[in-house]
């Protein structure tokens, strides 16, 4: 189940002069949250983000940052979570024959205290993968209705 779907800023460092601050599209789905039966998820929090245009910093320089703010803001446990960065396809070239496909990038931390540190990115595969884009495609149906 969707349990949000805004744009997530975040403030960076540096003080006043926020560097490396940014903002992204933050998606949050509970599977133990909407009925769905099945199997039991060791980390049933589904963390989705996303680059959005007008962010000085990318999701993926930041993911640290992001996963860390996002665990003290929303109160999810490091280790019941999953984080994961969503690119969109894209199409390029004169002809727009160039293509780029969606790609879903699952990130693992070492997590020190209440901070994301060291992340390692690997695709996300099935079954995890369908689960994913179920989840995101049932939730673009909901809000378009």
């Amino acid at each position: 189940m969707l349990i949000h779907d805004d744009i997530y800023s975040w403030e960076g460092f540096g003080g006043v002069l926020r560097l490396a601050s940014g903002k992204c599209r933050l998606r949050i789905f509970d599977l133990k949250k909407g009925g769905r039966e099945g199997l039991a998820h060791l980390r049933p929090i589904i963390i989705i983000a996303s680059d959005v245009g007008g962010s000085r910093m990318s999701v993926r320089s930041c993911c640290g940052h992001i996963a860390s703010g996002v665990a003290r803001k929303f109160n999810i446990k490091p280790d019941r979570m999953m984080f994961i960065e969503y690119y969109p396809q894209t199409v390029y070239g004169e002809r727009q024959d160039h293509v780029i496909a969606e790609k879903y990038d699952l990130v693992d931390f070492n997590w020190h205290e209440d901070k994301a540190i060291q992340p390692k990115w690997r695709a996300l595969k099935p079954p995890m993968l369908d689960l994913v884009k179920e989840l995101v495609a049932s939730s673009k149906q909901k809000a378009d209705s």
